[in-house]
C-alpha cells in the first residue's frame, strides 16, 4: 500500500513537471495546487495581470485530468454563464432547473478569474460549490466533483463581505512578474512551450489515491509543533481564525501524502505559512517562525516549501532532484550545471552536515567534473 501511495505521489510529481515546463518561476503555483487538491481545499492567487496565472491551472488540470472550467469575471457576469442556463424543456413542464452539463458544478479543477467582480447572486452560490461541493439553485441541487477551485484577483478586497469570501479560500499564494535575473529563461522558456506538445493527463486515480489517504494521516508529532507555531504568531501580532488554524492541519497532512508518508512531523509545518491571507502576515511569520521552519522539506513540493521557508533544508529536495537530472544527462553542458550545483550545495551546506541523500550527489558530481578536467 505504501508504494502505491508513493508510486501517486511521484505520478502527481511528474505533472506538475510536466505543467510548469518552460513556464520560469511558476512552479510554486503548481505544486500550491495540486497540494490544494489533494487537502479538499482552495487556492486564492493574488498578482498582477500576465502572470500566467491561468496557463498553469491549465496546464496542471490538464496533467490532472478531469473536467476543467474556467471564467473570466466581470460586473455583469450572469449566475447562468458559471452554473448553466435554465433547463428550458423541464421549464415547459413547469419546473424551474438548470441544465448544468459542461458548466462549474460539473468541473473537477475551476479557474474563477477577477472572482471578486461576481454578482452577490454568484458569490453566494459559489459558497455551496466551494463549502459543501453542492450546487443548489431552484428545484436544482447537484453534487459537486470539484476537486480545486482557483480564484484569481489583482489584489485583496476591502469590503468586509467580499474579505469574508475571499478567506473561504485556504491558501492564498502573491505572485509577481518574473524579476530581471531570469527573464532570458523566460523568453527561452516561452518560446519553447508555444512548440511544446501538451502534457498527457495523468488521469484522476493518483489524485484520488492520495485524497483517500488524507485521514490516514498521523498528526499527533506535528500538533505541539502547530499549535507552538500559532502561539508565538500571536505573540507577534500576526492573527488566524480558528477555522483556518484547524484547517491547516488538513494541508500538513497533503504534504505529507505527497511526500508519500501516512505520518507527518515537522518538516511538514511550511503550508501554514500559505494560511496566513495577507502578503504582510506571511512576511512577518517567515521571521516569526524561523526556528520551526528551519527543517521544512519535501521531496516533491520544491518550489512551495523554499519560498516558505527560505532555508537550507528546504532546497534539498530540489539540489536532490536537479543533481540527479544532471547526473543522467547526456547533453554537453551538464559540466556546467554540476558546477552550479556543487556551489549550491557547498555555499548551503557544511560538509559535516549535508543530508545523506544530497551527500551521495554531491560525491557523484565532483566525480562527474573530475572525470571531465
Amino acid at each position: 500500500m505504501t508504494s502505491t501511495l508513493q508510486d501517486s505521489a511521484r505520478h502527481v510529481r511528474n505533472g506538475i513537471q510536466a505543467a510548469t515546463a518552460g513556464l520560469v518561476g511558476r512552479d510554486q503555483l503548481a505544486e500550491l495546487i495540486v497540494l490544494a487538491a489533494v487537502a479538499g481545499e482552495h487556492l486564492l492567487v493574488i498578482g498582477p495581470p500576465g502572470t500566467a496565472k491561468s496557463a498553469v491551472v491549465r496546464r496542471v488540470a490538464q496533467a490532472l485530468g478531469g473536467r476543467y472550467f474556467e471564467y473570466l469575471l466581470g460586473r455583469f457576469t450572469e449566475p447562468s454563464e458559471l452554473f448553466g442556463p435554465v433547463d428550458l424543456r423541464k421549464l415547459r413542464e413547469g419546473t424551474v432547473e438548470t441544465d448544468v452539463t459542461g458548466m462549474l458544478p460539473e468541473a473537477d479543477v475551476a479557474f474563477l478569474d477577477e472572482v471578486f467582480l461576481g454578482s452577490t447572486a454568484i458569490l453566494n452560490t459559489l459558497l455551496g460549490v466551494l463549502n459543501e461541493r453542492r450546487f443548489r439553485r431552484g428545484h436544482t441541487q447537484v453534487d459537486c466533483p470539484l476537486r480545486v477551485a482557483v480564484g484569481a484577483a489583482n489584489a485583496l478586497p476591502d469590503d468586509e463581505g467580499l474579505a469574508a469570501f475571499a478567506d473561504r479560500f485556504l491558501l492564498h499564494l502573491f505572485v509577481e512578474p518574473v524579476p530581471d535575473h531570469q527573464l532570458e529563461a523566460m523568453l527561452a522558456g516561452g518560446w519553447r512551450s508555444d512548440a511544446a506538445p501538451a502534457a498527457t493527463p495523468a488521469g484522476l486515480v493518483h489524485l484520488d489515491t492520495l485524497c483517500r489517504t488524507l485521514h490516514d494521516v498521523q498528526l499527533e508529532a506535528v500538533r505541539p509543533v502547530l499549535a507552538e507555531a500559532v502561539r508565538d504568531l500571536r505573540r507577534a501580532g500576526v492573527h488566524l481564525s480558528d477555522r483556518r488554524i484547524v484547517k491547516s492541519q488538513r494541508l500538513i497532512a497533503a504534504a505529507a501524502v505527497l511526500a508519500g508518508r501516512r505520518e507527518a512531523g515537522p518538516a511538514d509545518l511550511w503550508p501554514l505559512l500559505y494560511v496566513l491571507p495577507t502578503k504582510e502576515a506571511q512576511h512577518s511569520a517567515r521571521d516569526v517562525l524561523k526556528e520551526q521552519l528551519a527543517h521544512a522539506t519535501h521531496p516533491h513540493l520544491f518550489s512551495a516549501v523554499e519560498a516558505a521557508s527560505m532555508q537550507p533544508m528546504s532546497r534539498v529536495g530540489r539540489l536532490v532532484d536537479g543533481a540527479r537530472r544532471c547526473l543522467g544527462s547526456a547533453e554537453a553542458g551538464r559540466t556546467a550545471e554540476a558546477e552550479a550545483l556543487l556551489r549550491e550545495i557547498d555555499a548551503n551546506f557544511h560538509a559535516d552536515a549535508l543530508p545523506a541523500e544530497l551527500a551521495e550527489c554531491r560525491r557523484s558530481l565532483a566525480a562527474l567534473l573530475a572525470v571531465a578536467a
